[in-house]
């Protein structure tokens, strides 16, 4: 998550400073070094944004340190984006084939199709609110279009508008719906549980 403040009590000599949190709160400590762009050095009373962290002794640092009107890089390499965006396409055109052959009922593409508009939507207004100070969806909200079958869009949602893929605890719990979901989807290609679904769609 990005916080934006303005920069105070500018060391150049040193290299660095402090930033005060828009809204007040305790300030950040900035050094040269965790400016996204080296060309440009501070002079005092900038407006950036960045991201937090804290060192050994606890104490908040910023990094990934952008002066405003200025795009500050993603974390995520342009490889593992293009794998995640490709990971997901590859999963639902295996559910679109296995639909058209009768493995699967269409029913099941739809939910994945439908799952992962709606989950990609959720992000996008997610990150939308958090940079406008709104209300937030709740991760365990994401967590579930995900686990229903909304992972594809998800995924693509977290790669493509840079929300939630750096967060650790959220990756980890994303990750394990991910799974969770596969493998329900590799039980209903099993003969059984085909023979349970389509049983249960006769009776619905």
């Amino acid at each position: 998550m990005r916080f934006q403040g303005k920069i105070t009590n500018w060391k150049d000599d040193k290299g660095f400073g402090f930033i005060n949190p828009n809204g007040g709160g305790d300030q950040v400590f900035v050094h040269i070094k965790s400016f996204a762009n080296r060309q440009r050095r501070p002079v005092g009373d900038e407006i950036v944004t960045y991201e937090l962290r804290v060192d050994v002794k606890g104490r908040s640092q910023a990094e990934n340190v952008a002066f405003v009107g200025e795009r500050a890089p993603s974390n995520i390499s342009p490889a593992r984006r293009n794998i995640s965006l490709i990971l997901a396409a590859f999963f639902l055109a295996f559910v679109a084939a296995s639909a058209s052959v009768g493995k699967l009922p269409f029913a099941v593409l739809w939910l994945y199709l439908v799952g992962s508009a709606v989950a990609f939507l959720a992000y996008a207004l997610d990150k939308s609110a958090a940079k406008n100070d709104q209300w937030r969806t709740k991760e365990s909200t994401l967590h579930l279009f995900a686990l229903v079958g909304g992972w594809p869009g998800a995924l693509a949602a977290q790669r493509l508008l840079r929300h939630k893929s750096k967060k650790q605890s959220f990756q980890t719990v994303f990750w394990a719906t991910v799974v969770l979901n596969c493998g329900v989807l590799a039980w209903l290609l099993s003969p059984s549980g085909s023979a349970a679904l389509r049983s249960f769609l006769a009776a619905v």
